[in-house]
């Protein structure tokens, strides 16, 4: 067994402005391998994933932090596509690569998906270890997007599922928030490595265009979410 100190954190902004708020003080986690190796290797690739990050101190609940700062806004209601990028199996290749060579590798992988995301005009909204959420305006361009960072990423050996809705969220206190994120979140999961997948939500306001053709998913139970859920696989 290892034993770390372990914090949920939340984090805001990109590059240089990036800042990691903890969101629950650091707890001692205990971690369960077969050999002292493979859980060495687990907290390489753990450290691996936070080296770059610089937390703030944790001086109340975020929640409340954001109210003080900005706390006369109106929560304003606004409609997106919402896209979730997640790495395959990136736990394993950390411990694999070591973190000089994986921290590395995830420069060129924040590099490329960010070059996309401006060419489709996307909104960066949060980077979660290996993971990213952004927001589109049209469907489509979040659909090119998608695609566009499974190709550029398999130059740097990386495979990532990736998962589209569209749906309304709420804009209060500068922070987006919503069931939205959520089903987005949950249709990434469905995804297998190098799949991008859509909801019906996304689908179905993509009728009109012949640029991407979709391949019926199945219908499934989003863990957390009502109700189940129509999934579509880009094809091509």
């Amino acid at each position: 067994m290892v034993f770390l100190k372990w914090g949920a954190v939340e984090v805001h902004g990109t590059g240089a402005r990036r800042k990691v708020y903890w969101t629950r003080l650091p707890q001692e986690k205990t971690i369960r391998c077969g050999t002292v190796q493979r859980a060495q290797d687990y907290a390489k690739a753990a450290i691996a994933r936070r080296r770059n990050h610089r937390y703030e101190p944790l001086t109340g609940p975020i929640a409340n932090r954001r109210r003080s700062a900005d706390g006369s806004a109106e929560p304003k209601q606004a409609l997106a596509t919402i896209l979730i990028v997640d790495i395959v199996g990136s736990t394993a290749k950390a411990a694999k690569l070591g973190d000089a060579r994986w921290t590395k590798i995830m420069g060129h992988y924040y590099a490329a998906v960010r070059k996309e995301l401006k060419t489709s005009r996307g909104k960066e909204v949060v980077t979660t270890g290996d993971g990213v959420l952004a927001t589109f305006k049209a469907p489509a361009a979040g659909v090119s997007c998608a695609t566009a960072i499974r190709e550029a990423v398999r130059t740097l050996g990386l495979d990532v599922r990736v998962g589209l809705h569209a749906g309304e969220y709420t804009v209060s206190g500068g922070e987006m928030v919503g069931l939205a994120f959520h089903i987005g979140t949950r249709v990434a999961a469905k995804a297998r490595a190098g799949e991008v997948l859509v909801s019906s939500a996304v689908k179905d306001l993509m009728k009109t265009q012949s640029t991407f053709s979709f391949r019926d998913h199945g219908v499934h139970q989003l863990k957390g979410v009502p109700e189940r859920w129509r999934l579509y696989r880009v094809e091509g």
